[in-house]
């Protein structure tokens, strides 16, 4: 097969002999570069027309997917943060509540302790000052959740310091309750009151210094008060006796007992066993015989062995 190219011009004319190979690798590659050549001018143009969209698009999917990633993320940061709020919300109603069990128990130890009210007013803060702050600096105001804790723990170093306060007045109290004659030595009944009475043994107008306790031989005989034992032995007409001092101005005597159970020097509680009641010295039966003295003078026992500690 041979091609003949005629030129316009009066040339002579070209064959080309596809008989050839060569010539055949030529047209070959000649039809090759134009198809490569097409696609590649097609392709070019595809990608000038389309290629910002698609890009666009890719753009925004992936942005979309960040948004959805982010998104979750935040529902899981706000999901703590609201199981973190709860438990906080919980912890705080506790605490309210053990602040209001703290109030209650503050003004009934008030009460019991026989407190001034005024002086422990458990619903009002205890009035505090300081000098003002003109550095003029600007504070942010906490959230409520911190505001509410802040106020709460306030409240607790509040109640904190009033029942301490409280409590050192009680155990005071306590201290000189426990100093003070107060109840009956022994179990019986009163015999004979402090004042003048006929000496059960000569009948004459004598003064009595105490009380007598009538009670069953070898009953037992217990402080009245806390102190320190002055004497315990025996003294003329009181037979076995001890005697108590208890400070404050206070000191009691137990007489006619059968027993004695402490000695000089020992510290006594209150209520504690000190002798075993008899008939010793000048006495017609076995009974305790008490006696209160208060700043050296002897002073009616009635008072004391009626009030309760």
């Amino acid at each position: 097969m041979q091609i003949i190219l005629v030129s316009r011009s009066k040339k002579v004319p070209r064959t080309f002999d596809l008989a050839q190979r060569r010539w055949r690798w030529r047209l070959a590659a000649l039809a090759l570069a134009a198809v490569v050549g097409c696609g590649a001018l097609g392709a070019a143009l595809a990608l000038t027309l389309s290629s910002p969209r698609d890009r666009a698009l890719a753009q925004i999917h992936q942005l979309q997917q960040q948004v959805r990633q982010q998104d979750a993320q935040l529902a899981g940061v706000r999901k703590d943060s609201q199981r973190e709020l709860d438990a906080l919300a919980v912890k705080l109603g506790q605490l309210e509540a053990q602040s209001t069990r703290l109030n209650a128990l503050g003004e009934r130890l008030a009460e019991v302790g026989k407190l001034d009210p005024d002086e422990f007013d458990f619903d009002q803060p205890p009035a505090v000052g300081g000098l003002e702050d003109t550095a003029g600096g600007a504070y942010a105001l906490p959230p409520t959740l911190d505001a509410s804790i802040e106020q709460l723990a306030t409240q607790f170093d509040t109640q904190q310091a009033q029942l301490s306060a409280l409590q050192s007045l009680l155990l005071d109290a306590k201290i000189d309750s426990n100093l003070k004659p107060t109840g009956m030595p022994a179990a019986g009944y009163i015999s004979s009151y402090f004042g003048v009475r006929p000496d059960p043994f000569d009948g004459h107008s004598a003064r009595h210094t105490g009380l007598d306790i009538a009670v069953p031989f070898g009953a037992g005989v217990h402080a009245v008060a806390e102190g320190m034992v002055t004497f315990a032995g025996e003294r003329s007409g009181y037979g076995k006796v001890v005697e108590i001092d208890h400070g404050n101005g206070y000191m009691t005597r137990y007489a006619h007992n059968s027993q004695l159970l402490v000695r000089p020097g020992q510290r006594v509680r209150v209520g504690q066993l000190i002798s075993r009641a008899g008939s010793t010295g000048r006495s017609t039966g076995p009974h305790v015989h008490f006696e209160v003295w208060y700043r050296g003078r002897v002073v009616n026992p009635l008072a004391y062995v009626k009030n309760h500690r």
